[in-house]
């Protein structure tokens, strides 16, 4: 990355992917960030180091980005997306917005601008997240890769074949966190249930699934085969797995209705 960042927004994902392309090597002089917030503002320009304004207009003249970042709100889109018209033509719009389509942009910005939609999710805080990209058809090469090096900051990248599988992405990934947070909650439920106090049975709970999901993202095995190894015969795990992989009520129905709920709000939010 070497060239000028526009970063619409500074809130929590867009000061992640902030601290991440400064971690990076980008240079602070490179990234203006706009935030209608004072305070915000405040905060970005003395925490990072980089140009800061409330507004559009405030931008220097001859500041040309090679990538706007829209990291604002879905339901402040409209007025922001607007705003950076007149950056249309040489910059790639990078958009981190649920349920804000490439036609809801191309509407905005114009037919002829070159979009990216993306859909992270909330371990971006940390550098951990995943990210789905597609871009429109006015994005090329160099704009897929520039796109995918400033959203790599704050964890995986994948690309996909069409948008339509953003609706799918968002059931897995963009909303998964939430399954996965609430799955430590029922663990530490069912073990206060058995005596735990409520202290320690989150504490087990909280770092067995981190534990498990670090496993299952170095390891060469699959997670069948993780799952296969650490299950003896009749044993304990055994039975607990009995519960949860029935198939009338257990993980494979409830986990395919779940991610089929988000799924098909994703697309009732797109379609307006």
């Amino acid at each position: 990355m070497g060239d000028n960042i526009l970063l619409a927004g500074g809130g929590k994902m867009g000061t992640a992917l902030l601290g991440g392309w400064l971690e990076r090597g980008l240079n602070a002089s490179d990234i203006t960030v706009v935030d209608p917030i004072e305070q915000t503002v405040k905060a970005v320009a003395e925490g990072f180091g980089v140009i800061a304004v409330t507004d559009v207009s405030a931008i220097d003249e001859n500041f040309a980005p090679m990538a706007i970042v829209l990291a604002v709100k879905p339901q402040a889109m409209d007025d922001a997306a607007q705003a950076y018209k007149g950056f249309a033509e040489g910059a790639v719009f990078l958009s981190i917005a649920a349920g804000k389509t490439i036609a809801y942009f191309e509407s905005i910005l114009g037919a002829q601008a070159a979009i990216v939609r993306a859909m992270p999710n909330t371990p971006a805080a940390i550098s951990q997240g995943i990210t789905a990209i597609v871009g429109n058809d006015h994005v090329d090469a160099k704009g897929m890769d520039e796109a995918e090096e400033l959203l790599s900051a704050v964890g995986d990248v994948v690309r996909l074949e069409e948008e339509s599988q953003i609706d799918a992405v968002t059931g897995v990934s963009g909303s998964g966190p939430a399954y996965v947070f609430h799955m430590i909650e029922t663990m530490a439920a069912g073990g206060i249930a058995q005596g735990l106090s409520p202290e320690l049975a989150l504490k087990l709970a909280t770092a067995t699934v981190a534990g498990a999901g670090a496993l299952a993202k170095s390891a060469d095995e699959g997670p069948d085969q993780l799952r296969i190894n650490v299950t003896s015969p009749n044993g304990t795990t055994q039975a607990a797995l009995d519960v949860l992989m029935n198939e009338q009520d257990g993980f494979p129905v409830l986990l395919k209705r779940a991610v089929a709920a988000a799924a098909d709000r994703s697309r009732e939010l797109s379609n307006g």
